[in-house]
């Protein structure tokens, strides 16, 4: 009896388990940004892999590579809040666009030190210490346009339309990256980084003018006191950076996917440990429709986070390459999922005159967390052995993430249909076509 009704219920099923692009077809420089950052981002990807390669390379020292992420959250412990504090007051887009000029110059740089005939290690630490300046004078800006450019009913289909646009390059990146690296050699790879970087300036130079928010002031230290002051009284927010912090603290083996290359099969297997967590994070995102139902998003984030500390821990305990894919291909998934919750938690919560401010603290919170976690893997694994690193991490991520569970009930009890913030006024209506 129920025959006519199940084409519209088959179809509803559907539309809950694909991507909403809403976004894409209503709002033009949304368009632009997507694509700009979908090309781009594919080259940074590439680069990501190229540059451990290359100092594992020179160096054989897991440790070392390890290093790399410090010399990079140096320079985000730097000029995060400088970069937050710039959003708010000035021209969104255009910092955007004159920080991917100078990262653009940073793989330029990479380029020319790998065509000496000796590459010059501590240069390649220099140069990512620069690209680590420019992406976090970047990153706020970025993250603090996407509320300017959709309307606020469609901020989780924009938030995972970007979680795909970014699986995307992570996928298909680094499994470039290998076949290039193996191919072509580095200074082509990292050439290959510089070409799209040109489509995401032009991307962004067709872009409109996002002004700063009627009420942005000079950037100041008290400007940057008051974003910090703002999130450390919002429990919603120290939640969403307590819980990946602890995760990407003790459940970030990525660090010692060179040295576990090695004895797999060379620089081809590398691109796929490396692009294994996208395509588990595509996955997710391509059938991201069902999480516009969800509005628990804080007990969302704590749960992506305790099962990405399991699939870690199936990651170093499985023998074979295959089996080991697929738990990286799980751990992108609910990295992923925790992506798209505490996405919609930040967007929700946070008014557009703080944005930039606290979309660098939220910069310093997923940075420091996966940074010092790879650097925690090469120690361990450098003392005890590769294995132990990953799954005894892997342990260490789910117990921590249960302890933040018990510890924050204000951010597990989170339930956006409780909380209600009227719109900020928007300078221009910078989203209206």
């Amino acid at each position: 009896m129920t025959a006519p009704d199940a084409p519209p219920r088959k179809r509803r099923w559907l539309h809950l388990a694909t991507v909403d692009i809403t976004p894409l077809r209503r709002h033009r420089d949304f368009r632009l940004l997507f694509i700009g950052r979908l090309v781009s981002f594919f080259g940074t990807m590439i680069t990501s892999v190229a540059v451990p390669y290359q100092v594992y390379l020179l160096s054989h020292s897991v440790l070392l590579v390890g290093t790399l992420g410090l010399a990079e959250l140096a320079a985000i412990l730097i000029f995060a809040l400088l970069g937050g504090a710039l959003a708010d007051a000035t021209d969104r887009r255009l910092m955007v666009l004159l920080s991917e000029a100078g990262l653009m110059t940073g793989s330029l740089l990479l380029a020319g030190d790998s065509l000496l005939a000796r590459p010059v290690l501590w240069l390649i630490f220099a140069i990512v210490v620069l690209q680590g300046s420019f992406d976090a004078l970047q990153r706020p800006s970025l993250d603090a346009l996407l509320p300017r450019l959709v309307d606020r009913d469609e901020l989780t289909a924009a938030a995972a339309l970007g979680s795909v646009r970014g699986t995307l390059g992570m996928i298909a990146g680094p499994a470039i990256a290998g076949v290039l690296i193996a191919v072509a050699g580095l200074p082509a790879t990292y050439v290959v980084d510089v070409a799209t970087f040109v489509i995401g300036l032009a991307c962004l130079t067709l872009m409109k003018a996002v002004p700063p928010p009627a009420d942005a002031e000079r950037p100041s230290l008290r400007r940057v006191i008051e974003g910090i002051q703002y999130a450390r009284s919002r429990p919603e927010l120290i939640g969403t950076y307590v819980v990946d912090i602890v995760a990407m603290l003790f459940g970030m083996p990525m660090a010692l996917f060179p040295a576990i290359a090695q004895g797999l099969g060379g620089p081809s297997v590398l691109g796929l440990l490396y692009a294994a967590p996208s395509v588990g994070a595509f996955a997710f995102a391509a059938t991201s429709g069902w999480t516009r139902r969800i509005h628990r998003h804080g007990m969302g984030v704590i749960i992506a986070a305790i099962l990405w500390g399991v699939a870690i821990i199936g990651f170093g305990v499985v023998p074979g390459l295959a089996a080991a894919l697929v738990f990286l291909a799980l751990a992108g998934a609910a990295d992923l999922m925790s992506g798209v919750f505490r996405s919609v938690i930040w967007n929700q919560t946070i008014p557009d005159s703080l944005r930039g401010r606290l979309a660098s603290i939220e910069l310093l919170s997923y940075s420091v967390g996966p940074t010092l976690g790879n650097f925690e893997a090469g120690v361990v694994a450098s003392i005890f052995s590769i294995r132990f690193s990953v799954v005894s991490g892997g342990v260490l991520c789910v117990a921590g993430c249960l302890l933040c569970a018990l510890a924050l009930p204000a951010f597990r009890h989170y339930d956006a249909r409780r909380y209600h913030q009227a719109p900020d006024p928007i300078p221009g209506d910078v989203k209206r076509e």
